[in-house]
């Protein structure tokens, strides 16, 4: 062996051994029944540390017609430890409960347990709203953090973040376990403001903020996590932490779009609140098509539409090509008009209706605007809307709690696929339409395919990209004007219900996924949104995060070393095992 061949031999085997110094040793957590399982008097210890909050978690017992019921009710399956909002994923996860749950109140009853967990070797769940599409709300053999106590909210005339010389601002803040519906109603039905939050009224806001969070008027506002001014955290080793632009602003950077349940347990947060519009309104059209060619000119005639009269901050949410050529439209409008929202529309209007042998229209083109200060009041919707919202109609339920009807296919869904990702806006310029048209009437071959404008960030305003902008998301979203996603789900999976018919959802993945392949063809490199997405994407890091993944990884290492919070792809469960059990060595 030559003497530089000797040297770079000894390069390779000191940098070997750095990265196996970096590289912490397999190592394995415990599971109930186990014999390093905590004892009855360590159990007893740690509940005494929470005020006797700690239980065992059980399956609530539910006869077949009153199962069919409640787990159809997001409100239900939200004030129970056992349960979560989606049931699970064919080939991937089922909801099943912890084996112990701690209903936390505060933020030292959070440190307390995550001491606790990382003593004992403990797989650690951390549960809000409870509507992780992947799973992140549940695992079993674990210990659960339920924050659903923590639902306080407070407003703020003029806020300053801890530490900061900021001007003060018009802000919130919420603890980890509340719900939109509850912010909205404090800080737009009673105070005439607006907090940038999610369309579902269940969703809870720590976890849609960590992901990024869209509503639907994120092009008018920005994302959730734009507007995160503060945030309390518990971190892995147990500390309660303030964070901000000014204190720990690497992790403060973290929770805006990194991902929930990875760096800590958030127990409070922050969000500035806007200005808030005169009008909020809908717009719901749905048009069949008589041929495949006309259906594929309709698409395209509603590209070049959109790109020329919808492409700017006023507009949100969807408009979906269906297998049997169908193109419905519910899209939503903030800042305009009734007029000026039916104007917007009239050249596609028109050229409908002047081609009545190709199309037939099935719902007329119809406009609704309402005072956005009545957006989420349950009692004027209940009065002049009342089909488009549902009660929760329990006794023990909070006067005034309802979601939006159109969502209640979701409780309790067993998801067959779920697939997203963002279309650039240079697929709007005419040249580049085609390419688009092509692969959106393709895709639609095989499943349909919705393009959700609210989430895709191009053709918001200079201020809300900047401020977006300064957020862990991927920044490709910055580039995007709408989230393609193509999804199918079931009836609930959960433990005691009918199984599943396996098979057909095998079969509906399959044209999901062929539904994406097609649609990816128009943009084969782009990412998609953590919180909705496919189980079992290969490439997760580069689509979630892109190049802000280095930095992510760099400060999950920093905060949490030894990966006591992981959730299904999400930083730094790359070492892990699937089930969240096991670390890789």
């Amino acid at each position: 062996m030559t003497r530089r061949e000797l040297m770079g031999a000894g390069a390779a085997l000191f940098s070997a051994g750095l990265e196996a110094a970096r590289t912490p040793p397999a190592f394995e957590r415990v599971r109930s029944g186990g014999a390093a399982w905590p004892g009855e008097d360590e159990w007893s210890a740690l509940s005494g540390e929470v005020g006797g909050r700690l239980e065992p978690v059980r399956m609530p017992a539910l006869d077949p017609a009153e199962a069919a019921k409640l787990l159809k009710n997001p409100f239900y399956l939200g004030d129970h430890p056992a349960l979560t909002q989606s049931s699970g994923w064919i080939d991937a996860w089922r909801s099943e409960p912890s084996a112990y749950v701690v209903a936390v109140e505060s933020a030292s009853d959070v440190s307390a347990v995550v001491r606790f967990a990382a003593k004992h070797k403990l797989r650690l769940v951390v549960k809000g709203g409870g509507h992780s599409y992947l799973g992140a709300s549940n695992a079993p053999d674990s210990l659960l953090i339920w924050t659903r106590r923590m639902n306080q909210i407070r407003l703020h005339d003029a806020f300053v973040p801890n530490g900061s010389k900021t001007d003060p601002v018009p802000a919130v803040s919420v603890g980890a376990g509340c719900i939109w519906l509850h912010v909205y109603d404090a800080v737009t039905t009673k105070a005439g403001r607006y907090v940038q939050g999610g369309g579902c009224t269940t969703v809870g806001v720590a976890g849609l903020v960590q992901g990024g969070g869209f509503g639907s008027f994120s092009k008018g506002f920005g994302m959730a996590a734009a507007s995160l001014l503060e945030a309390e955290i518990v971190t892995a080793d147990g500390q309660v932490r303030v964070v901000n632009e000014g204190r720990d602003p690497d992790l403060f950077w973290a929770l805006k779009g990194g991902g929930g349940g990875t760096f800590g347990v958030v127990t409070r947060l922050t969000l500035r609140t806007h200005i808030l519009p005169e009008t909020f309104g809908v717009v719901l059209w749905t048009v069949k098509a008589a041929s495949d060619e006309g259906f594929r000119r309709l698409l395209d005639r509603f590209l070049a539409h959109y790109a020329k009269e919808l492409f700017n901050p006023h507009w949100g949410e969807q408009a979906r090509a269906t297998l049997d050529n169908r193109f419905a439209v519910q899209m939503l409008f903030q800042g305009i008009d009734v007029q000026q929202a039916r104007q917007a529309w009239s050249e596609l209007e028109q050229f409908v209706s002047s081609n009545t042998a190709e199309y037939r229209i099935v719902q007329p083109l119809t406009v609704l605007a309402l005072p956005a200060q009545r957006m989420w009041d349950s009692a004027f919707l209940e009065q002049h809307l009342p089909s488009v919202i549902a009660f929760d109609k329990r006794p023990e339920a909070r006067a005034g709690d309802y979601w939006w009807a159109g969502n209640t296919g979701e409780a309790g869904t067993f998801w067959h696929g779920y697939s997203s990702l963002w279309l650039p806006q240079r697929l709007l310029e005419p040249a580049q339409r085609g390419k688009l048209t092509d692969a959106w009437f393709a895709a639609s071959r095989h499943w349909s395919v919705t393009l959700h404008f609210n989430k895709g960030l191009a053709g918001a305003s200079p201020e809300t990209i900047a401020a977006s902008r300064n957020t862990a998301i991927n920044p490709q979203v910055l580039d995007s004007f709408a989230l393609a996603i193509t999804a199918d789900d079931g009836a609930s999976a959960f433990p005691g219900l009918p199984a599943p018919d396996l098979a057909a959802a095998r079969r509906d993945a399959a044209a999901i996924s062929a539904a994406a392949e097609a649609l990816r063809k128009a943009a084969p490199q782009t990412g998609c949104y953590v919180s909705e997405s496919d189980y079992f994407l290969a490439n997760w890091r580069e689509a979630y995060w892109g190049d802000h993944w280095p930095r992510l990884s760099q400060i999950k290492q920093r905060y949490d070393p030894g990966g006591l919070f992981i959730v299904h792809h999400g930083v730094g469960s790359e070492h892990w095992s699937r089930d969240g059990f096991k670390r890789l060595a």
